[in-house]
C-alpha cells in the first residue's frame, strides 16, 4: 500500500507521514457532523493503515559474550550457563573465553575446548534454552578482539599460522564459511581496535558488537560512553559509511558472573549489560544462528527491549532494491517508556521522534547508490537499543 499524497510532494519534501496524506486531510476537512466519533475512528484507522502485519518471527533475547575461569573470568562454565538461563532468564547464550586461556594459564586448545563443547551440548534445550559454541580470538592486525561463533556444537577452533594473529588469507577464508560468524568488539579503542577506514569491504564481517558494559562503538565523539580511548575509523558508522553490510549485536563481555544483569552500584551507563535480540523462527540453534547470519538482530542495554524495524515489509538486516516511496516502520515494546527514537540514514540523525513507540514514515529521497537506515532507541531510564540496518540499492 502506498500513501495517496499531493502530486508535488517529491518536490517539496524528502519524507512524510500518513497525517499529510490525501485521505487524512479529507477526513480532517470533512463537513460538519453531529457525531464526530466516526471521524476520529477513521483518523485512527488511517494512522495505522501503513503498519505491516505481525512479524513472522518471534523475538528471543541472549548473551553472546562472557568469560569463565577457563580463561580470565570468575564463574565456572556451569555457573555461567545457569546464571544466563535461570537468573537473567535469557533464551540463548554463548561463552566466549579467550584463546590464550588467561595469561600464564593453559590455552583453550585441547582439553578446555572439549570442556566448552561438552557444556554447550549439556545445556542446550531446543525451544527452551539455546547454547552457541564460541570463543574469543585475537586476530591481529585486523580485529584484535573478535568472537568466533559456530552453527554446531562439534566444531574445531579456527587454525591460524601464528597464535594471536590472522593473516588476510585466513581472515577471508573464515569470513566465507557458512558455519562461522566472526564478530569484532572494542573496535574503537586504541590498543585492541580496528581501523575500518583502512580496510577493504571484503575484510569486514557481517556483524559488530556495538555495545558492551565497558565499550561503545556506534559512532565517534560520544563522551558519555568513553571508557578507555576512542579512535577515528573504529566505529560501526565508519564501516557502514564505507559500504560495509554490517549488522549489530550487544553483549556484556562480563568476567564476574553478572551476565545480562544490571549492577546497580556501577555508574551510568556501565551498570547496564549489553544484550542481543534476534528475530527467529524458533528458539533452536539453527534458527538463532540463521537470524544472526541474516543480521535479523539488534543490540540493547539490559532489561527487555523488543525492536521491530522494517521497510516495505523487509526486516532489519536485509538489502533491497529501491521501489520509490519507502515505508519505514518501527515498533518498540520495552520495560520502560520510550524517550526518543532516531532514524539514522547514511550515518546521520535523519528524523528524531519523541515518545513514539510505533510509527510509519514515508521517505522519498535516494541519496546514494546504496542508502542505509537503522533505528536508535533511547528509553526514559537512559538505556539504548540499536537495530541492524536495512540497505536500499538504487535501481
Amino acid at each position: 500500500m502506498k500513501p495517496t499524497q499531493h502530486p508535488e510532494r517529491h518536490l517539496a519534501r524528502r519524507y512524510d507521514c500518513v497525517t499529510r496524506s490525501k485521505e487524512f486531510q479529507q477526513t480532517v476537512h470533512s463537513e460538519f457532523a453531529e457525531d464526530k466519533a466516526p471521524l476520529y475512528q477513521r483518523l485512527r484507522e488511517l494512522d495505522t493503515a501503513y503498519f505491516p502485519s505481525n512479524p513472522e518471527y518471534k523475538v528471543y533475547y541472549g548473551e553472546l559474550h562472557g568469560h569463565t575461569n577457563l580463561s580470565d573470568g570468575c564463574p565456572n562454565i556451569d555457573e555461567y550457563f545457569v546464571a544466563c538461563r535461570d537468573r537473567a532468564k535469557l533464551d540463548f547464550a554463548a561463552v566466549a573465553d579467550h584463546t590464550h586461556g588467561g595469561i600464564g594459564n593453559d590455552t583453550l586448545w585441547g582439553k578446555k575446548w572439549e570442556i566448552i563443547k561438552d557444556a554447550v551440548k549439556r545445556y542446550y534445550e531446543p525451544h527452551k534454552f539455546t547454547t552457541v559454541l564460541a570463543y574469543e580470538e585475537e586476530a591481529d592486525p585486523w580485529y584484535s578482539n573478535c568472537v568466533i561463533y559456530y552453527d554446531n556444537h562439534d566444531a574445531d577452533m579456527l587454525a591460524v599460522e601464528n597464535c594471536g594473529w590472522m593473516n588476510r588469507e585466513e581472515l577471508h577464508r573464515y569470513l566465507a564459511r557458512e558455519d562461522v560468524l566472526i564478530v569484532p568488539h572494542d573496535t574503537n579503542n586504541l590498543a585492541p581496535g580496528t581501523d575500518f577506514m583502512a580496510l577493504e569491504l571484503e575484510d569486514m564481517p557481517p556483524l559488530i558488537q556495538v555495545h558492551s558494559r565497558y565499550n561503545f562503538c556506534e559512532k565517534t565523539n560520544e563522551p558519555t560512553f568513553l571508557c578507555n580511548s576512542d579512535c577515528e575509523g573504529g566505529h560501526w558508522q565508519d564501516a557502514l559509511n564505507k559500504g560495509a553490510r554490517m549488522g549489530c549485536i550487544a553483549c556484556s563481555d562480563d568476567h564476574d558472573n553478572n551476565m545480562g544483569t544490571v549492577i546497580e552500584k556501577l555508574p551510568y551507563p556501565w551498570r547496564f549489560p549489553g544484550l542481543t535480540g534476534v528475530w527467529a523462527k524458533e528458539n533452536t540453534l539453527p534458527a538463532i544462528f540463521e537470524a544472526l547470519k541474516s543480521r535479523r538482530c539488534y543490540g540493547f542495554m539490559g532489561g527487555r527491549i523488543s525492536l521491530d524495524f522494517r521497510m516495505n515489509g523487509h526486516y532489519m538486516g536485509e538489502e533491497i532494491e529501491d521501489a520509490g516511496d519507502r515505508t519505514l516502520y518501527y515498533k518498540i515494546e520495552a520495560d520502560a517508556p520510550v524517550d526518543t527514537v532516531t532514524i539514522v540514514k547514511n550515518g546521520r540523525d535523519y528524523i528524531v521522534l519523541k515518545g513514539r513507540s510505533e510509527q510509519a514514515i514515508f521517505d522519498y529521497c535516494q541519496e546514494q547508490d546504496t542508502d542505509y537506515y537503522y533505528i536508535r532507541v533511547r528509553l526514559s531510564d537512559g538505556r539504548f537499543a540499536w537495530s541492524s540496518p536495512i540497505w536500499v540499492n538504487k535501481k
